[in-house]
C-alpha cells in the first residue's frame, strides 16, 4: 500500500467542523468572510489567481462585494455562488439550509424563479388526449414531498421541462420549472436539475421503464403516478445499492460500485471478492462499472489492485496547506469510526501538521504499489466512466490504468482530482456552510485533470445504448 494512503485511507472523507460564531446574516459580512476564509486556507488559491488574472479576479471581488452589501439577509447565495464559480473547482462548494426563515420570505426569495404556464389541470387533459412520448407523464419523488409534470417543450421538440405540480409550498410552489431533459437517438440526457436551493446541480442520471434515477441513494428515485411507491418500498426492491459481483458468462464476471463509496463498502467488497476468488481466478474478463460514481474512499477499491496488477503502480500523493483553520475545522477532528491503529496515523498526521503550520507540507508523499506476484487471471479488465465519475473513483483510475491489462472505456471522467480532503465550516450566518480543499495532488502543475477529466482508452459512443453488450463485444481493430 501507497505510503499516503498508508497515513490517510479516507482521503475524500469530508469531516465537517461547525465554528461556533454567533448568528450574523448580514450579506456583506458574510461574503467578506467567504473570501478571506478561502484566501487563507484553500489550498489551490494561489494556483489559480496568479498575474494573469489578478486584476480581472479583484475587479469581480469588489464588484460582487458592493452587490452583496446592498443584498437582503436571504438572497446571498447566488452572489457566493458566482464568486466561487470563478475558481472551476468541483470541491469547492457553498451550501445552506434556511430553517431559520418563515415560509413566506423563502417563497419570496424564489418569486421570480423560471416558470411554466403549465396546470395541473390542463396537463391532465394533455396526457390523455395526446400521442406522448415515453418520459411524459407525473412522476413523484420516493418522498412523496415533491411531484412533477414531466411534458415535451414547446419550443424544442427534442426537450423536455419538469415542472412543479405539487412540493412543500416554500422553496418550490406549482408551475416552476425543476429540470430539463433531452432526447437523442431514444436516449434521455439531463440537462440540468434544480436542488431543493435552485442551484443548478450536476446529478447522475437514468431512466429505467417508470423510474427516473437523479442522484444518489434511494431519495434520488423518482416514479411514474402509475407504479405504487408504498408497495416498491414494502418489497425492499429500491435500496441505496452496495458493491456487487455478477457472472455474466463462462468467460465474464461484473464488479458494479456503488454511486458512492462509503467507507461502508470496504467490507462489502472484501467479502465479495473473497465469495467469489474462485471465479475471479479462471475468468478471462472482468468489468468493472464506475460510472456515475461520485467518489468516497480509495479503500474501497483497495482489494482489486490485485486482480488488475501487471506491474509497480506509481501513487501521485498530495500536500498539505497546514492553516490553523484547516487543522482545526479538519485534521484536528479524528474519526471515531475506525480502528485503533488508524487513530494512531490521524494523531500522526496531526502532529505533522502542527509542527509544520504555515506550510504546504508533503504529508502523504509518492510512492509505489509493489506486490509479490501478478494474477493470471483475470486476462483483461475493462473499467467502465463516464462524466459522472468522479473524485476517489478518479485516484482509483489512475492506479488502474498503469496496468497493462486494464482498458478503460467510456467518456472522459468528471475531472475532481486535483485538490481534496474538503474542509467544511459555518459561516457568521449559520445556515451557509463552506466546503473547500486542503490538499493539493502532487501531479500539479504538470498534469492537472480538474474538469478535464482522465480520458477512457476506448470511447463509447453516446449512440451506444448498451456499454456493457458494446465492452464484452469489443475487440482490438
Amino acid at each position: 500500500m501507497p505510503h499516503y494512503l498508508k497515513n490517510f485511507p479516507l482521503i475524500i472523507l469530508l469531516i465537517i467542523s461547525f465554528s461556533s460564531n454567533a448568528q450574523n446574516c448580514n450579506c456583506g459580512e458574510n461574503f467578506k468572510f467567504m473570501v478571506e476564509k478561502i484566501q487563507k486556507n484553500y489550498i489551490g488559491y494561489n494556483d489559480k489567481i496568479n498575474s494573469s488574472n489578478q486584476e480581472k479576479f479583484t475587479r469581480l471581488t469588489d464588484s460582487l462585494q458592493k452587490v452583496a452589501n446592498n443584498a437582503g439577509n436571504y438572497q446571498c447565495l447566488p452572489i457566493f455562488r458566482e464568486w466561487i464559480s470563478y475558481f472551476k473547482d468541483k470541491h469547492l462548494s457553498i451550501t445552506y439550509s434556511d430553517s431559520n426563515f418563515s415560509k413566506d420570505e423563502i417563497r419570496k426569495y424564489y418569486s421570480n424563479e423560471e416558470k411554466t404556464d403549465w396546470l395541473k389541470s390542463s396537463f391532465n387533459s394533455y396526457l390523455t388526449s395526446n400521442s406522448i412520448d415515453q418520459i411524459e407523464g407525473i412522476w413523484n419523488s420516493y418522498t412523496g414531498i415533491y411531484q412533477i409534470g414531466i411534458v415535451r417543450d414547446k419550443n424544442n421538440t427534442k426537450s423536455f421541462i419538469g415542472f412543479i405540480i405539487k412540493a412543500d409550498g416554500a422553496r418550490w410552489v406549482e408551475q416552476q420549472i425543476k429540470l430539463r431533459i433531452t432526447k437523442t437517438d431514444n436516449q434521455y440526457f439531463l440537462d440540468y436539475f434544480r436542488a431543493s436551493d435552485h442551484s443548478i446541480t450536476p446529478l447522475p442520471f437514468n431512466k429505467t421503464g417508470d423510474t427516473l434515477t437523479m442522484g444518489e441513494g434511494i431519495n434520488a428515485k423518482w416514479y411514474k403516478s402509475s407504479v405504487n411507491i408504498s408497495q416498491l418500498s414494502n418489497k425492499g426492491t429500491d435500496k441505496d445499492l452496495p458493491p456487487s459481483f455478477k457472472v455474466l458468462d463462462n468467460k465474464t464476471c461484473l464488479f458494479e460500485m456503488p454511486t458512492y463509496a462509503s467507507l461502508d463498502y470496504v467490507m462489502k467488497l472484501d467479502s465479495l471478492i473473497k465469495e467469489n476468488a474462485s471465479i475471479l481466478q479462471k475468468s478471462d474478463h472482468l468489468i468493472i462499472d464506475l460510472r456515475n460514481n461520485f467518489g468516497g474512499s480509495i479503500l474501497v477499491y483497495r482489494k482489486l489492485i490485485p486482480y488488475i496488477y501487471t506491474n509497480p503502480i506509481f501513487t501521485e500523493g498530495g500536500s498539505v496547506l497546514a492553516t490553523p483553520d484547516n487543522i482545526r475545522d479538519y485534521y484536528s477532528d479524528i474519526p471515531t469510526n475506525v480502528s485503533d491503529s488508524m487513530k494512531t496515523i490521524f494523531n500522526k498526521n496531526l502532529n505533522l501538521l502542527k509542527a509544520h503550520v504555515g506550510e504546504i507540507y508533503n504529508l502523504y508523499p509518492v510512492d509505489t504499489i509493489v506486490l509479490s506476484k501478478k494474477l493470471h487471471y483475470p486476462k483483461t479488465v475493462s473499467i467502465l466512466i463516464n462524466r459522472n465519475t468522479a473524485s476517489a473513483a478518479e485516484l482509483f483510475l489512475l492506479e488502474a490504468k498503469q496496468s497493462s491489462k486494464v482498458k478503460i472505456f467510456g467518456t472522459n471522467s468528471s475531472g475532481a482530482i486535483d485538490y481534496l480532503e474538503v474542509v467544511h465550516t459555518k459561516m457568521p450566518c449559520s445556515f451557509y456552510t463552506i466546503g473547500y480543499s486542503a490538499v493539493r495532488s502532487n501531479r500539479l502543475p504538470h498534469y492537472p485533470l480538474d474538469n478535464i477529466g482522465i480520458k477512457p482508452d476506448v470511447a463509447i459512443s453516446a449512440n451506444e445504448t448498451d456499454w456493457l453488450k458494446f465492452v464484452r463485444n469489443y475487440k482490438e481493430k
